[in-house]
């Protein structure tokens, strides 16, 4: 165990480890990338290296044992989805009066709370900053530091304003860690009251050669493929839903050969095909899910084209359909995607307004054929 476990972004993990040897570490810090890059493991690892009993170091700087009774308390709250809903089905075991007071938390070390999105607007609300607050200013009860990790960006607006006043006097021994895909969504001011620190994107190649040992039950092509399609994120390369991908793509696949003859200027429209296809998005949550799963494999594809057009081939992340989509790009422009782009903004906004997605599809793949 320890910091040689954690892939890619070497410089921006050794400077946090700068930070804990020279008990420099910003009292709020924000950790940005995209998801899956690692930010809530990094955030746990950095926990265990403050509170780690042992104390060790590797290249000269703090690591963390992985065995003491802190590391391994606090490496319970590794598998957060496990986590949260653990969290959760505590609380549905309430009383009702109770319910309504009780917010989402993982705390499995007295010294670090998890506060992740609450259930069902899967915001952080004012509760659960209040909980940190309650928290926050009580010295730590077994480690030197106390930590509390907001997995999400996604404040209440009162949550947000509740967790700036911490911001503003916060005790010296506690750290605020922000996880953001987006910093942006985060209030200017408590930006500016946080360090930020970005984890950036793995090249496909270093993606690939972690699969190779982590996914065997992929073929070399697969590896290759998730490597791509993962954005750079390597936790999301490893969970990668490869079936449901490939199923939601071939949808999308039918939808673009329908609105441009797959790529040849001669075949027309087949909308029997088409409409058999988006016939079976139907309501509920299990036809939301699956209607958002093909609007991100046909973002895909789209993102594909506009690299073709560019002349960035290399680029492309659906590199298995890089013949079909090269015959495509030469049949339509920059404005076509453009338009097919908006198109996949009207979709997504009839599905927050309940409209039929079956219908919302039809009008959206009708809407795309060349004149």
């Amino acid at each position: 165990m320890g910091f040689d476990q954690f892939l890619g972004n070497a410089a921006t993990v050794r400077h946090l480890r700068e930070a804990i040897a020279a008990a420099r570490m910003p009292p709020a810090l924000i950790l940005a990338g995209p998801r899956g890059a690692g930010k809530y493991t990094l955030a746990i690892m950095l926990a265990q290296t403050m509170a780690c009993l042992q104390h060790p170091l590797s290249d000269g700087l703090p690591d963390f044992c992985g065995v003491c009774s802190n590391c391994t308390r606090i490496a319970l709250s590794l598998p957060l989805a496990e986590r949260v809903s653990e969290a959760i089905a505590a609380r549905e075991d309430l009383r009702e009066v109770d319910k309504k007071e009780t917010r989402v938390l993982v705390q499995t070390h007295p010294d670090v709370v998890v506060i992740p999105p609450d259930p069902p607007q899967l915001l952080i609300k004012l509760g659960q900053v209040r909980s940190v607050v309650q928290r926050i200013y009580r010295l730590p009860a077994e480690a030197s530091r106390a930590v509390y990790i907001f997995t999400s960006t996604a404040f209440m607006k009162e949550a947000a304003n509740s967790l700036l006043k911490i911001l503003e006097e916060p005790p010296h021994y506690a750290h605020i860690v922000l996880l953001a895909e987006n910093t942006g969504e985060l209030l200017p001011t408590i930006r500016s009251r946080s360090s930020i620190f970005r984890l950036g994107a793995l090249p496909p190649e270093q993606i690939e050669a972690v699969l190779a040992e982590r996914r065997k039950d992929w073929k070399p092509k697969q590896r290759a493929l998730v490597a791509r399609l993962a954005e750079g994120a390597i936790g999301q390369a490893i969970g990668f839903d490869l079936e449901g991908y490939l199923a939601s793509r071939q949808d999308a696949l039918v939808i673009l050969y329908n609105a441009t003859g797959g790529g040849s200027r001669d075949e027309e429209a087949d909308y029997g095909a088409l409409f058999r296809v988006t016939e079976t998005y139907r309501a509920g949550a299990e036809g939301q899910q699956k209607t958002s799963a093909l609007l991100h494999a046909f973002a895909s594809l789209l993102e594909d084209l506009l690299l073709l057009h560019s002349g960035a081939g290399h680029l492309i992340r659906n590199i298995d359909l890089m013949t079909e989509l090269a015959r495509v790009a030469q049949t339509i422009d920059v404005e076509w995607i453009r338009a097919a782009v908006r198109g996949l903004d009207q979709v997504e906004q009839g599905m927050r307004r309940n409209l039929l997605r079956s219908l919302s599809l039809d009008s959206f793949a009708v809407g795309l054929a060349r004149p």
